[in-house]
């Protein structure tokens, strides 16, 4: 039997599959979690020049990672439902926008945590916290913008062509470090090179990012599924899957 590529590109065949993988994504977080933070702050060695202040890197550094991630995902899917006039895609691209924000304002807030034993301040003008501040912006003004059209059509339009624009400072906050003199500290983790730092501390910070991708796909699983009933509501399938609760739960 041939396998059907598209068999879930539409939002009727996609709700069913996202509910039955949100509570896998949802169990994975948890044990991800569980297993990165103990690592993070029990397993993990004190860092000879910063003290016990560091392991906040087990939080810091997987949203920052995330944060791009997503946001790159993000504009890809807007993308696409520009470029194919694909529903679902547009609807994905919309679900994953306020986890992406989520991540980012905590890799800005856990950075403050950390730069104020550091840097002896809460905040500086840095390329990296700069540029990781518009991507914030970006985030908050793609969600705007989608908010402010009542037609869902074309705030998709207007929310992909600013994501796909967007996409300019990913690399700007990745490369800021090296393109400019800064006081963020280069990246620890290069696909290039060794990682500088123990492996109990790469492997506790392997396991957050790990349990923060999880987590973003279960909560954008969740909220695309409330998109979908959202904008498919005159649908019959929609109508005839929520019959049955309205039935139940009627006097």
């Amino acid at each position: 039997m041939a396998i059907r590529i598209f068999q879930f590109s539409s939002p009727q065949t996609f709700y069913p599959l996202a509910g039955r993988l949100i509570p896998l994504f949802w169990v994975l977080a948890a044990l991800f979690s569980a297993a990165g933070l103990y690592t993070g702050f029990f397993v993990a060695p004190t860092d000879f020049q910063q003290g016990e202040v560091y392991r906040i890197i087990f939080i810091h550094v997987p949203a920052a990672w995330m944060s791009m991630f997503i946001y790159l995902v993000m504009a890809g899917w807007a993308a696409v439902g520009l470029v194919l006039n694909t529903r679902l895609s547009s609807m994905m691209a919309q679900a994953l926008a306020p986890t992406g924000a989520l991540m980012t304002f905590i890799a800005l807030w856990t950075g403050s945590l950390w730069g104020r034993p550091t840097w002896g301040t809460w905040w500086v003008w840095d390329a990296r916290l700069t540029s990781e501040l518009i991507l914030l912006f970006l985030y908050l003004g793609f969600m705007a913008l989608q908010a402010s059209i009542d037609d869902p059509r074309r705030a998709d339009k207007a929310g992909a062509i600013l994501a796909m624009v967007g996409v300019v400072n990913v690399p700007i906050i990745y490369f800021s470090v090296k393109w400019w003199n800064t006081l963020h500290q280069g990246a620890s983790v290069s696909l290039t090179r060794a990682p500088s730092m123990a492996s109990d501390m790469l492997t506790g910070m392997l396991l957050m990012a790990l349990a923060f991708w999880m987590y973003a796909i279960a909560a954008a699983l969740m909220r695309v599924q409330s998109i979908i009933l959202e904008r498919e509501r005159h649908a019959g399938w929609v109508k005839d899957l929520l019959e049955p609760a309205a039935v139940k739960g009627s006097p």
